[in-house]
């Protein structure tokens, strides 16, 4: 599938966020862990929401659509004779958020077989935060060369102290799945404290469970005996609403993101802003005004800006490609360093054949140097490798001169929903084809 992309079309009007992908991924895997009803609503109907549905579906859970993005999910009886099959371990190497079915099944049924997952080509992703954590609580895991995946033993769960490697927000909900139903008391120290995963906190809780310093990075959990059904909605995508920002920027765009979910947004508007984009907040809406020009801002001691990701509260790394894209048409430069992933920023070379004016120093390091609106970015062919650079790339080709193609598009899809629906609706000519 490819986007055929006629760039330099202003946007105006309004747009609403798709519901949050990420906590979708870790609220579904949470409704192993009772027998009664989970109704979830405001999930997105994306390439990777759908696909964990449909792993729910096949794994005996009953799957049942409410309505547009709410389903109810039933796990009254897993089929365990599915779980040891291979297309069981197929369908989760496919689905990188797959992982998070190791803890609530751990808790479950007490055993578990698992395929090392896929997803994104940005580097190396260890699951050793997870792996550890399953330990750390009593569980035993080897690794069946003739399968490929990874046997666990975790009959006999027990609370324990551990202190995380890594902030790792799916290693983080893993473990906070697992230790729910385990005996006695788990902390957990250095907990990822995205809004997503003190979402699924607040859900686990009114299951019943106990969870405890929820927001922080230390995290008590009491274990309880089960947990019973429960009603949740997921909070607005705010790699969404960042990515709409970016696309309102560099189109010189007037742009409202409605029902924005401002006070789960952390420090993304503010890095937006650094660039020199106007945001103005109206309720829990966001408004662009147009602009012709924004300037990058500078330190206090006049040294070039840095732009960095970081654990929660910090910036995500899932909007540097965005910032990125954004900055190559800002007034000034700025330095963006992505120091989780070591293939995130490669996409580049794509926006240097376009005119961008970007060094890229290093596998985490890339220089823009802005064209203030003054040189547009030119058409181009490129090919997605992940859901956060094919959006980069996709805003890239909104403001360019001419027409682009983006292929590989299924990666966009694994992440946005209906996007070029969407986007057509407020200005933009996307074209998708086969």
């Amino acid at each position: 599938m490819t986007f055929v992309i006629e760039g330099g079309h202003k946007l105006h009007g309004s747009i609403t966020p798709q519901g949050a992908k990420n906590e979708a991924l870790q609220v579904l895997c949470a409704v192993l862990l009772t027998k009664q009803t989970v109704i979830i609503d405001n999930l997105p109907n994306i390439l990777d929401v759908n696909n964990l549905i449909d792993l729910l579906a096949s794994m005996g859970v009953n799957v049942e659509q409410l309505g547009m993005g709410k389903y109810a999910f039933t796990a009254a009886q897993l089929d365990t004779a599915y779980l040891r099959s291979t297309d069981f371990l197929k369908k989760c190497n496919k689905l990188r958020g797959s992982v998070m079915l190791i803890g609530p099944l751990l808790s479950r049924l007490g055993e578990v077989i698992y395929a090392k997952p896929g997803g994104d080509k940005i580097g190396r992703r260890r699951l050793d935060t997870h792996f550890q954590g399953m330990v750390n609580l009593g569980a035993t895991f080897t690794y069946d060369s003739d399968l490929l995946a990874y046997r666990f033993d975790g009959h006999d769960l027990k609370g324990a102290y551990m202190l995380l490697d890594e902030a790792s927000v799916t290693g983080t909900a893993n473990i906070i799945m697992a230790a729910v139903l385990a005996k006695g008391t788990t902390t957990i120290y250095n907990a990822a404290c995205e809004p997503y995963v003190q979402q699924l906190c607040r859900m686990l809780n009114h299951m019943g469970a106990k969870i405890s310093g929820v927001g922080s990075n230390l995290l008590t959990i009491e274990g309880v005996s089960e947990l019973h059904g429960t009603q949740h909605k997921l909070l607005p995508d705010m790699i969404e609403v960042g990515s709409f920002i970016g696309m309102a920027a560099i189109t010189g765009s007037e742009l409202r993101i409605k029902n924005a979910g401002i006070r789960d947004l952390g420090i993304i508007p503010d890095a937006f802003r650094r660039l020199g984009i106007r945001i103005d907040e109206q309720g829990d809406d966001l408004f662009i005004p147009a602009q012709e020009h924004y300037q990058i801002e500078s330190f206090f001691d006049g040294s070039i800006l840095t732009i960095a990701d970081a654990p929660w509260p910090g910036l995500t790394p899932d909007l540097l490609s965005v910032l990125l894209v954004v900055a190559t048409q800002a007034k000034g430069s700025v330095l963006i360093h992505q120091k989780m992933f070591e293939s995130r920023l490669f996409f580049v070379d794509k926006l240097i054949d376009m005119g961008a004016q970007i060094i890229l120093c290093d596998p985490h390091r890339a220089v823009v140097i802005g064209h203030d609106h003054v040189r547009q970015l030119k058409k181009n062919n490129m090919t997605s490798p992940d859901i956060r650079a094919g959006i980069a790339m996709l805003i890239a080709a909104m403001s360019a001169d001419g027409t682009s193609r983006i292929d590989h598009i299924d990666q966009i899809d694994r992440g946005y929903e209906n996007i070029e629906q969407r986007l057509n609706s407020i200005g933009a000519c996307i074209r998708r084809e086969q």
